[in-house]
């Protein structure tokens, strides 16, 4: 049965960078959906144009309430509408919940390394999330690759941590003062402690831009890390 379009207010925009938002939608009759997933925006012109793209939710289930992450892309149709202009109170569409295989659930007990590129990081805090809210499940790791200090997502949240979460930042492009890692981009290095703490059971999921994702997959099962624990989900 095809998945229905709902309608959706946007009551919350809450700034994450200069150029990414939290968006938080009401949407009636939601029914529900696992951390790691995404859901389809349609926007409609006044003249009946219609486009839609993809985002994935930052936070685990919560009534009809949806939480996205939205980057604002340059030349983009719609993700820079949705970041600088929808008004709050404006109605959207919403389809979901999508994906079924990029998602952790709460009865999930083995040791998860996260790996995020950017805005990949966006589901992988929804699985922080509901990890935390569902108080079980093993040991998390989070190793979050951004470009440099103004463009992490969530940061007075990650930097708080928690039990058992282990936050790893690495910087490409400019690293901040004292930082013991040079800035550049994602090595077997950075992943070797993480990998070293996984046990042969654990999972891992990846998120970001294509190379980044394709990068780190090689890293992983490079180190030894069985393909079938590597989960990824790429955009761009």
């Amino acid at each position: 049965m095809p998945i229905p379009w709902r309608s959706a207010r946007l009551v919350k925009r809450e700034d994450q960078t200069a150029s990414a938002r939290t968006l938080v939608l009401e949407a009636p009759g939601w029914p529900g959906h696992l951390a790691g997933q995404h859901v389809d925006v349609r926007l409609t012109a006044d003249d009946g144009y219609q486009a839609t793209r993809s985002y994935s939710l930052a936070a685990p289930a919560d009534g009809d309430r949806l939480e996205l992450g939205v980057q604002s892309t340059a030349g983009g149709e719609v993700s820079p509408y949705l970041v600088h202009d929808l008004p709050i109170g404006a109605a959207v569409e919403v389809r979901g919940p999508l994906g079924n295989w990029f998602v952790w659930r709460a009865e999930q007990s083995e040791p998860v390394l996260l790996v995020a590129g950017g805005s990949g990081v966006v589901p992988l805090m929804a699985m922080i999330r509901a990890r935390r809210q569902a108080a079980s499940g093993g040991p998390f790791q989070l190793v979050y690759s951004a470009r440099g200090e103004p463009d992490l997502w969530y940061r007075d949240e990650l930097r708080a941590g928690g039990p058992d979460l282990d936050v790893r930042v690495l910087y490409t492009r400019q690293a901040p003062p004292g930082s013991t890692r040079a800035a550049g981009r994602l090595t077997a290095a950075d992943l070797e402690p993480a990998v070293g703490r996984l046990t042969p059971a654990g999972t891992v999921y990846v998120c970001g831009p294509t190379a980044f994702v394709e990068t780190a997959a090689d890293l992983l099962t490079s180190s030894g890390q069985d393909p079938a624990r590597i989960r990824t989900e790429r955009f761009g």
